[in-house]
């Protein structure tokens, strides 16, 4: 059972890789052969150089704690507007249609269209980039958590009715596990969303981060750091989106066949 175990593992592996590995053979066979110039399209070796080179130094991991401090700031700010405020709306329909109108406005209007706002607003400083971050994550969250408030099968309620439950019970009993699977799901979109928000902001406003990584990188035509940014930035997504996949498994058992 064990080896099988292990066989189905390696298997697993072997199919999440497939793709990338494909994709990684045929970059360095397009730079090996010169199809584009370096500037334009770096070797595999020159941005694995690179990376080594700022890792090495320091500048990368200063980067990358930067541009996290600020996902993880903004994201936790938005999770916890949004899961509170999805679940009042959830017990006063009437103070969500009233709201719904400048909700959705919002919802529509680009985070990174307000950072002159923003910058006029709240300066150059850390708090401009939070709130871009909030902005970007809250409507992903607060609409999947909302969602799954409002899916709730019926019979629980009932059987709350029944058992004479108060509004704390029914949450902590009901209410809160039946929309767990809607609740992970806003949060892996909220995260992601915060990721792309945020270098958006650095290119514009920042002298440290991986989108000022980047920007910077562009401006004085070194493509192998830039690649070495926005690889930094998916390694960093996935893995932040493997952390929630894991907790919403261990949270959330009965739903493992959906994750």
């Amino acid at each position: 059972m064990s080896l099988s175990r292990g066989l189905s593992k390696v298997k697993n592996f072997l199919n999440l890789i497939e793709v990338p590995a494909i994709l990684l053979l045929v970059w360095g066979a397009v730079s090996h052969f010169g199809l584009f110039p370096e500037f334009l399209l770096p070797s595999p070796e020159k941005v694995w150089s690179s990376f080594v080179e700022l890792l090495v130094c320091g500048e990368l991991w200063k980067h990358i704690a930067a541009s996290a401090g600020r996902v993880f700031g903004g994201f936790f700010l938005a999770m916890l507007v949004a899961i509170p405020l999805a679940y009042f709306f959830y017990y006063s329909p009437a103070s969500e249609k009233r709201a719904k109108l400048l909700l959705e406005a919002l919802r529509f209007i680009p985070p990174l269209s307000l950072i002159p706002l923003l910058i006029l607003w709240l300066g150059i400083g850390e708090a401009a980039k939070l709130s871009i971050v909030f902005l970007a994550s809250f409507f992903p969250i607060y609409l999947n958590v909302f969602s799954g408030f409002k899916q709730i099968d019926k019979s629980y309620k009932e059987l709350a009715f029944m058992l004479r439950l108060n509004r704390m019970e029914r949450f902590k009993h009901i209410e809160f596990p039946a929309s767990l699977p809607n609740i992970f799901t806003g949060l892996r979109l909220g995260f992601g969303y915060s990721w792309r928000a945020l270098v958006g902001a650095e290119l514009i406003a920042a002298s440290s981060g991986l989108g000022y990584l980047i920007g910077d990188a562009s401006e004085m035509s070194r493509t192998d750091k830039v690649f070495v940014g926005i690889l930094c930035i998916a390694v960093l997504g996935v893995l932040g989106d493997q952390l929630f996949q894991l907790f919403g498994k261990r949270l959330t058992p009965w739903m493992k066949s959906k994750w």
